[in-house]
């Protein structure tokens, strides 16, 4: 199977890939032509959709979408569907990173039974008829104190997922990383979705 990849960001594009580099789906890069897709939706699910169908609506093609959110229980779920954002709409990953640990230190929220969060991501697939399939994964796990490990990308140096001892993503290899991922997880329930189509 033939699927148009949405998203632009290369970071994601590459773990996308290596997920599903186990089943029988070929991955197409996104078109230069096609705009960035402006993301106002208010839900995970929202913000993917918008994504997919604006891939194939523009290539005719069934495209692959994703959002995905940080959401930390002190911080009242923020930053959610901001997360990519959440310091400003071009912040770095350090401006994130940055803003989601002064948030937490500015909250009381210093011991790590205080800093308790989730990583959800939804996929979603499109088809240009409008056929959707969405799938959801997710991963829970502790804010760190401090940045630790220098792999991966996005809030990865600060979230410690419960199964892996006290380790951040930063400091997994990508294959332990997508083993427990929340978009590994999702990835791979879409696999299974579409090997039973």
């Amino acid at each position: 199977m033939r699927l148009m990849c949405a998203s632009a960001n290369p970071d994601k594009v590459a773990e996308i890939a290596e997920i599903l580099a186990s089943c029988d789906v070929e991955l197409l890069a996104r078109p230069d032509s096609v705009p960035e897709v402006i993301e106002d939706a208010d839900t995970l699910e929202g913000n993917a959709r918008l994504k997919a169908a604006a891939l194939a609506d523009a290539t005719g093609l069934p495209a692959v979408a994703d959002d995905t959110g940080l959401e930390v229980d002190a911080l009242g779920g923020a930053p959610g569907v901001w997360s990519a954002r959440y310091a400003g709409e071009n912040a770095s990953y350090e401006d994130n990173i940055d803003r989601l640990l002064a948030e937490l230190e500015a909250s009381g929220a210093n011991e790590a039974a205080q800093r308790n969060a989730r990583f959800r991501t939804v996929v979603i697939v499109r088809w240009p008829d409008g056929r959707e399939i969405v799938v959801d994964g997710v991963c829970a796990g502790t804010i760190t104190a401090e940045r630790r490990g220098d792999s991966g990308f996005g809030y990865d140096p600060v979230f410690a997922p419960d199964e892996a001892g006290g380790r951040t993503f930063a400091e997994m290899q990508p294959v332990q990383k997508h083993a427990i991922s929340h978009r590994g997880r999702a990835l791979r329930a879409l696999a299974d979705t579409l090997g039973t189509q």
